[in-house]
């Protein structure tokens, strides 16, 4: 298996000094102008947004060099298999009347079988398990393998940004309260500079982890999203009820995602689970005999 090849891109390289700035800045600027850097809650709060900003690198680093999942070789799917008819089913979803739907999954560029919920990804040129999207600011896909490290990146990367926000707006509010007339011009552009970076940032990574946040709760990639809401037209225009795939239930959606240990769902070492070419769906649970 050959190891994906890393290249430093203008906006990998954008989001490595916006992190950079936003450390800085905060650090620097509004701990140190509001509480005083070497004061008990300067340095509480230098520790806490230290911690969560070394996180949020972290996870960035895995997102980015991770492989998003790789079809082996080798991949033939079962034609045995009672569930196998399932492979297509990304397209039609599960209906009450017609469950079954669907046929074997074929890619003509990499000219081989692919698993459940994998796609070809044109700008990696190769199929990726359970692929959510190609991301331009890691300079990969989102995909099985790395899609945990993505949701923690971008969970603590808003948490970092809201905790940045509140500082800075407490660092304006004290200087002003000072009427410091010293370095004026040097930290109104720090202000103003953070402030149009920190904000807007705030808010689309806010909306992006509202994103998937949803998507994890229903067990939906971003891709599947779209061809849900044609697959829920269609079978809603033949009178059917329309069933995702792979909709377990919110808690075991959560745990197929994030995994089994709910303490560890935004732990940022924890691994995918499972081997990405096979996932439970909700045809399981309408087809599994009942306990009674």
């Amino acid at each position: 298996m050959s190891k994906k090849k890393c290249k430093v891109t203008l906006p990998v390289a954008m989001v490595v000094s916006a992190i950079c700035y936003i450390y800085y800045a905060t650090i620097f600027v509004f701990i140190d102008r509001w509480f005083g850097l070497f004061s008990s809650p300067g340095l509480m709060n230098a520790a806490v947004f230290t911690a969560i900003a070394t996180i949020c690198t972290f996870t960035y680093a895995i997102a980015i060099v991770r492989d998003p999942g790789r079809v082996p070789s080798s991949f033939t799917p079962d034609i045995e298999d009672s569930h196998n008819s399932i492979q297509e089913v990304k397209r039609k979803g599960i209906t009450w009347s017609d469950s079954k739907s669907g046929d074997l999954r074929y890619c003509q560029k990499c000219s081989h079988y692919k698993p459940p919920r994998a796609h070809h990804c044109r700008v990696c040129k190769r199929c990726v398990l359970r692929m959510d999207h190609h991301c331009i600011w890691i300079n990969n896909c989102v995909g099985h393998t790395n899609y945990k490290a993505f949701f923690v990146f971008v969970l603590y990367a808003v948490i970092a940004c809201i905790h940045s926000g509140v500082l800075l707006l407490g660092s304006i509010v004290s200087d002003t309260v000072k009427d410091e007339q010293q370095n004026e011009g040097s930290s109104r552009t720090v202000y103003v500079v953070s402030c149009l970076l920190i904000f807007p940032l705030t808010i689309a990574l806010g909306v992006l982890l509202g994103w998937h946040i949803y998507l994890t709760l229903r067990n939906k990639t971003t891709i599947e999203y779209y061809e849900g809401v044609r697959a829920m037209w269609l079978a809603e225009k033949g009178g059917e009820v329309y069933i995702h795939p792979y909709d377990l239930g919110a808690f075991d959606n959560l745990t197929s995602v994030l995994g089994p240990n709910v303490l560890r769902w935004i732990c940022p070492t924890s691994g995918h689970i499972g081997s990405g070419l096979r996932f439970p769906t909700a045809y399981d649970k309408l087809t599994e005999p009942s306990s009674e």
